[in-house]
């Protein structure tokens, strides 16, 4: 229910914050005193037109915010759910508030967080109805009708059956239409298709192979460049050119030279002593070095054989890499997905090879599906015809209090084309009025007046009072041109709708005001040199007054008291 509106600079008024409560709140006043300005207000925060006139004189801009307390199983939350509006309390109340400038533009907000004024509006259809003289939300809009009617006299079963059988039937057409797609562009390209599968199965991609080659690759790279290494160090102590000498050949000649210079054991020295053992020192030096030599080419032929390299496996390891990475870029993809791509060129082939048996098989389970909807519709529609009727009977009962005791109320259930059956079934519900003898039956909004279309509003929430989600209903003048027993009755059937939901009606009718609950009076007064509109709150002899008032007009007489005491006292019939 709404629980509180506050208004700023809208039109005549300045700051205004209502308190409301359950029940039936009446709101009176004279011609002209503001009475549409809060209905304006209120339209504003439910998302309705913005009008840069709303704006009070002098202000920069107009604001409204409506406050709800909504039970935590509202449908409402789902929507907020849906478009990420999170409250920082689950219990918090939901808060709609809308910002208009001058020229006209609008800022609009749910639970302080900005939004669209479309979410606005949706947000404020589940929260509120407004029936009025010139505008309605809710019954006039024939796409609600055929969720009334279900709301008044069908299962949910039913309608969550056809839903879902509707939803399956969906499925299996979509999936046969992707299955015929697939099987025709695979027609259109079954040589490539064969010839591909044939060249990636030859070259038969594995997951995670490309990694793995390029690692190896490196691998051996790395064992051919130090083998080459290797080799050549070997090749300097060993070289091939006859015309050059090996290092160790070197070093043997260069000895056997030195050792001339030494005298053998029997002959006389001929050297000094110092040169002598300068020979010797030379002569042990190129010893070692030809030891050391030696074991260098030892070690070097170890390690040769130790990192030989295998070209012929880097060889096949490149070809491999290069041709995986040529087939990718032939197909414009990568590595990686090369084994993916061709499980899907299979399947696609084995969809063109096994294509009309599938074909056959889904086009049963469509037919399958279609016949379960239908199945489900049929029963939700004949269940609909006899809640049509029910509803009919209950609402016309409902109309002679209201003083629309000539007019006709039906519900036409009409039958949608096979094209344009739906989740909720096969048929669109409309709810006609004749409003006199001898008229034919149209729509709501182009038959009915607006009083006649509020009256027959309310006599269709007597009906539905406890079948809609709706928490709060708005009546402008709902009494408009009755008066006497017709406007009592009207009171008593709001006050008896008040008692399942939230009702705010705008009234000139002192047999409706005495029904309030509540009562609020709305009145202008000039303040330095302004005028404003205010609305007050009434409490018991204040509301005698106004009533009386209502009765009397501006002399309010001892007997017009009285009479509105007699409007107070009654009770519902």
């Amino acid at each position: 229910m709404l629980t509180h509106l506050s208004i700023r600079d809208v039109v005549l008024i300045e700051k205004l914050d209502l308190g409301l409560a359950p029940g039936l709140t009446v709101l009176t006043g004279e011609t002209g005193a503001g009475k549409s300005i809060l209905l304006d207000s209120l339209g504003l925060a439910l998302g309705e037109r913005a009008s840069g006139g709303l704006v009070r004189s002098g202000a920069t801009q107009a604001s409204v915010s409506a406050i709800f307390e909504i039970a935590s199983d509202h449908p409402v939350f789902a929507l907020l759910d849906e478009h990420g509006i999170v409250r920082e309390d689950p219990t918090d109340p939901v808060v709609l508030r809308r910002i208009v400038t001058p020229d006209a533009r609008s800022r609009a907000y749910i639970c302080d967080q900005p939004v669209g004024v479309g979410l606005l509006r949706r947000v404020g259809a589940h929260l509120v109805e407004i029936q009025g003289q010139h505008e309605q939300m809710g019954l006039a809009d024939q796409s609600t009708h055929l969720d009334l009617l279900d709301a008044f006299g069908i299962a949910p079963s039913l309608r969550e059956k056809t839903a879902q059988t509707f939803r399956q039937w969906a499925a299996a057409r979509s999936t046969l239409k992707a299955a015929r797609n697939d099987m025709e562009a695979a027609a259109r390209e079954e040589e490539w298709l064969r010839q591909t599968v044939d060249d990636l199965e030859r070259l038969a991609p594995q997951e995670g192979e490309e990694d793995a080659l390029a690692a190896t690759r490196v691998s051996l790279q790395r064992d051919e460049r130090r083998g080459e290494a290797v080799a050549a160090a070997l090749s300097e102590l060993t070289p091939r050119d006859r015309r050059s000498s090996a290092p160790a050949a070197a070093l043997r000649s260069a000895s056997r030279a030195l050792a001339r210079l030494l005298p053998a054991p029997t002959e006389t020295e001929t050297l000094s002593d110092s040169h002598q053992t300068q020979a010797q020192d030379a002569l042990d030096a190129l010893g070692k070095a030809e030891e050391a030599l030696a074991e260098a080419e030892m070690l070097l032929s170890r390690l040769a054989a130790d990192t030989e390299g295998d070209p012929r496996l880097l060889e096949e390891t490149e070809e491999r890499l290069f041709a995986l990475r040529a087939e990718a870029r032939k197909q414009n993809i990568s590595v990686a997905e090369l084994p993916g791509f061709l499980a899907e060129l299979k399947r696609r082939l084995a969809a063109l090879d096994s294509g009309n048996a599938e074909l056959a098989r889904l086009e049963t389970a469509l037919t399958e599906a279609r016949l379960a909807y239908e199945d489900a519709a049929r029963t939700l529609s004949a269940a609909r015809k006899k809640a049509a009727e029910k509803l009919e009977k209950a609402v016309s009962a409902e109309l002679r209090p209201v003083k629309l005791e000539r007019a006709r109320f039906i519900v036409s259930l009409l039958p949608l084309e096979p094209d344009h059956w739906n989740s909720q079934g096969m048929e669109q519900a409309s709810f006609l009025i004749a409003a006199n003898p001898g008229q034919s039956p149209g729509p709501l909004a182009k038959v009915a007046s607006g009083g006649e279309l509020s009256r027959l509003m309310l006599a269709l929430k007597v009906v539905l009072a406890e079948r809609s989600d709706v928490g709060t209903l708005v009546f402008d003048e709902v009494d408009s041109g009755v008066g006497g027993a017709t406007a009592s009755s009207i009171g008593d059937r709001l006050h008896k709708v008040a008692q399942d939901v939230q009702v705010l009606v705008v009234t000139h009718s002192p047999q409706v005001a005495a029904r309030g609950d509540h009562h609020l009076r709305i009145a202008k007064r000039v303040r330095n040199d302004r005028t404003e509109t205010l609305a007050e709150p009434l409490p018991h002899d204040a509301r005698r007054e106004e009533i009386a008032r209502m009765l009397a007009g501006d002399i309010i007489t001892d007997a017009a008291r009285g009479a509105a005491d007699s409007l107070l006292g009654h009770q519902i019939s």
